[in-house]
């Protein structure tokens, strides 16, 4: 085992079992969730749960904390079987989770966002006994070691010491069972620390832990077991001691499809886009790469590696601090996503109804958005004769599935409306087009469409970007594949020659590793 394998503190834990889930199954229309999911967690012990985005790990805990309710299999908690109707129910069972984004109230103080709703009271039950209120946070902050005043409003705090008061919020709930999910994603390595020795202390007051991430380093410092799920379905648990980092990305991706066509089509040699020594935010840190006409470039990582924030910079919807962006050998200033649209790029948003379509319009509408000045006379007489003929002819080219050109977009499928956002930057006759998440939310057969489409773009001398949280999809479009973990670049590979593992080792390869 290597170094960077080998445990810090993590050890075999016999304890008694504070919860069971046995063959939970859930379905959503559609979607077959859960697939007779088996875990379970003992006190005292951290218990990794692991998978890729999709997985099933986030509604297997929504199940755990009375969110969902299963639609069969068995609950356990404290040896007996239990029904959650809703999460006050899993509270009350000491059950709590501390979720990836902080559900806190910046104008409250630390005191008062803990026990919110849930206030000591004095005066017949009338004002709220503040006294008491914050010697109660007090009390839980000195038992996790950490010097926050229960009066100090939490806006005002750091997002590691705004993590801390989701902690004390659960353990006021004499919590038993803590769910923490990417609990280290905005921390740096001094503010992780901390939090891995207030975990060790939890550990030793027989408190549960649920460990979720994607940072394998830290699984192999901070967890007891490890349970991997894999397409709604539970895969393997397994002690971390030993168990090497190569195992766990194995179990977490599966085999590689053996009929999974590669991307074809020859790319040319006329680079379109450059990006250098790119630094916008907190998620983008000195980026560079480059795209070249007839390309379509992977983006994996991740969630949280920093890909959308990438094309959101260039394209002028965030700030950019520092760094070139140059089209066609040009070096180019975008600070705003219309700079961006004259500049021939296109950003296609992975929340399409937010930023990629307005649902309340037609179909013509919409592909004709990005280009009304094209159908306009003396700048507001619309040319509709026109614009219907347009968008006819981009429903056809692209088999939008839509009874005319006038139906309101919110009623077409997941599908047809990522057609109608495509439609609009083609005749908006872009040459570089970032495609963000491009088919999630769509069904299978709408899926291959859209592959299609993209190669056939490519073919056609698009240049294309494509961010995908689905390993199998880049590695079917990608002629080239660049990795990014913690808002850096952490490696470029061959489209004919990557692998599943491959995209996942250079995916957890943090800064320490790849520096």
């Amino acid at each position: 085992m290597s170094s960077s394998e080998k445990s810090h503190g993590a050890q075999s834990v016999s304890g008694p079992k504070l919860i069971e889930l046995r063959d939970i199954e859930k379905r959503f229309p559609g979607v077959h969730a859960l697939r007779g999911v088996n875990f379970d967690l003992r006190a005292g012990e951290v218990h990794a749960l692991m998978g890729e985005n999709g997985a099933g790990k986030s509604t297997l805990m929504k199940i755990l904390t009375g969110v969902y309710q299963p639609d069969s299999g068995e609950i356990i908690v404290g040896g007996k079987t239990v029904t959650m109707p809703n999460p006050r129910a899993g509270q009350d069972l000491g059950i709590s989770i501390i979720h990836q984004e902080l559900y806190l109230m910046n104008h409250l103080t630390a005191a008062q966002n803990i026990f919110i709703g849930r206030e000591p009271r004095k005066g017949l039950g009338i004002f709220v006994d503040n006294q008491k209120l914050n010697a109660n946070a007090a009390a839980i902050f000195k038992r996790m070691k950490i010097d926050i005043s229960p009066e100090i409003e939490v806006g005002g705090l750091t997002v590691a010491l705004q993590q801390l008061v989701e902690i004390a919020k659960a353990l006021s709930f004499n919590s038993k069972v803590l769910i923490m999910d990417e609990p280290t994603s905005a921390l740096n390595e001094t503010e992780v620390a901390h939090l891995f020795a207030i975990i060790k202390d939890l550990k030793a007051n027989g408190v549960g832990i649920v460990y979720i991430t994607h940072k394998m380093d830290e699984v192999k410092q901070i967890a007891d077991r490890i349970t991997v799920m894999r397409d709604g379905q539970y895969i393997d648990t397994l002690p971390q001691e030993d168990t090497p980092i190569s195992k766990i990305i194995s179990l977490m991706v599966g085999r590689e499809l053996a009929h999974a066509s590669r991307a074809e089509g020859k790319v040319g040699h006329e680079q379109v886009l450059k990006v250098s020594g790119l630094n916008a935010g907190k998620m983008v840190k000195d980026v560079s790469f480059t795209l070249k006409k007839g390309e379509i470039l992977g983006f994996a990582g991740l969630m949280g590696a920093g890909r959308t924030e990438v094309a959101r910079a260039i394209f002028g919807a965030d700030k950019v601090q520092s760094g070139e962006i140059e089209i066609h050998g040009k070096k180019v200033k975008v600070k705003s996503p219309a700079d961006a649209v004259k500049q021939g790029l296109a950003y296609l948003s992975e929340d399409r109804k937010r930023f990629g379509v307005v649902t309340g319009l037609s179909v013509r509408d919409n592909v004709t958005l990005p280009s009304w000045s094209r159908f306009t006379t003396a700048g507001f007489l619309m040319k509709d004769r026109e614009m219907n003929k347009t968008a006819a002819e981009y429903v056809e080219k692209l088999k939008v599935k839509t009874p005319s050109v006038s139906q309101i977009v919110r009623l077409l499928s997941g599908g047809n409306q990522q057609k109608v956002v495509i439609s609009k930057w083609l005749l908006r006759d872009c040459d570089v087009l970032f495609f963000d998440e491009p088919t999630r939310g769509i069904d299978v057969g709408a899926k291959a469409e859209i592959y299609k489409l993209l190669q056939s773009l490519a073919e056609q001398g698009k240049a294309i970007v494509v961010i995908s949280s689905e390993l199998e999809e880049v590695l079917r479009l990608s002629h080239r594949i660049i990795v990014m973990c913690e808002g850096r670049i952490t490696g470029e590979l061959d489209g004919k020659t990557a692998t599943q593992e491959s995209i996942m080792h250079l995916a957890t390869q943090r800064q320490s590793k790849a520096a």
